[in-house]
């Protein structure tokens, strides 16, 4: 950590904005800058003062640059990384913020080879809010974040990515690019899914009369569709795996509830329910819950 002098971080979104704030909250001796493509969010990220420098072009923002974190959409990665890749610095350590990692470990080990190293890490926080101006220094604090690494990821960039998520308040994790999409294809990206769907299920004359608990379960559903397709089209099929497990449960009630078979239908919620509290008593225990 001590040899980190300059980060940079590619996309002033909500995510990429606060990442430079808990930067320059968490390490003031290290140079922030931060770039995005959009010349109106560049201006307002000045405005903003979420980094120390808010750089014209791409190439300008990587110079030198002992770390580059890449919070743009999954399938912008592999071309930011073909024009990254000349400017980079040998020894350069770059991640990303995104929800999916097999593709971005993939397209690394193509595009940088051995001179620039690559580990993937996924910041499991935000909402459904986008933009710069959304953008908190505490948004970070407390979230889970995993890091991923393959057989060929060099460590001591995973060692390094594990101190700088941890000083910024995450709890970390590492794990493989595999097992992380099959594990958040389930318990992220199918959640999403099926609020949208429960949401296009009702007519909108119908979705006036929702109350609290409607719009508690649909509300991830208010998530930014462009960000939300580009994670789905880079973790189709562990999404798809996950749309048919739910199909089979939702089958399972329907053919109970068809049947009248009031034992079926109660053993089925009181699953839920109990793996539900089991859920909530791990979060608290591990404070990921207040």
């Amino acid at each position: 950590m001590k040899d980190l002098e300059k980060i940079s971080v590619i996309g002033m979104g909500l995510l990429g904005s606060s990442v430079t704030l808990a930067i320059g909250r968490a390490f003031p001796r290290i140079e922030v800058v931060g770039f995005s493509h959009r010349a109106a969010t560049r201006e307002k990220a000045r405005q903003m003062q979420v980094a120390d420098v808010i750089e014209e072009t791409l190439q300008g923002s990587v110079d030198q640059a002992d770390l580059v974190i890449l919070a743009t959409p999954i399938r912008t990665f592999e071309a930011y990384f073909e024009q990254m890749q000349p400017c980079l610095k040998d020894g350069c350590m770059v991640t990303d913020v995104g929800s999916t990692k097999e593709l971005p470990h993939r397209w690394a080990g193509r595009i940088f080879g051995n001179r620039v190293f690559y580990a993937g890490s996924h910041p499991i926080a935000g909402s459904e809010k986008r933009g710069v101006e959304y953008a908190r220094d505490d948004l970070l604090f407390g979230a889970r974040c995993i890091v991923t690494k393959t057989g060929g990821t060099n460590a001591s960039t995973v060692k390094t990515l594990e101190r700088f998520w941890t000083k910024l308040g995450c709890r970390v994790q590492v794990m493989s690019p595999q097992k992380h999409d099959r594990i958040f294809g389930h318990i992220s990206h199918l959640p999403h899914l099926t609020a949208a769907a429960l949401v296009n299920a009702n007519l909108t004359e119908t979705l006036k009369f929702a109350g609290k608990g409607f719009i508690d379960t649909s509300r991830v559903a208010s998530g930014p569709a462009n960000i939300w397709t580009d994670i789905l089209l880079t973790n189709a099929e562990n999404t798809a795996e996950g749309i048919d497990r739910l199909i089979a449960e939702l089958g399972q009630l329907k053919t109970a509830i068809l049947k009248k078979d009031e034992k079926r239908i109660q053993m089925l919620l009181e699953k839920a329910r109990t793996r539900r509290e089991a859920m909530i008593a791990y979060k608290i225990k591990q404070k990921e819950l207040f």
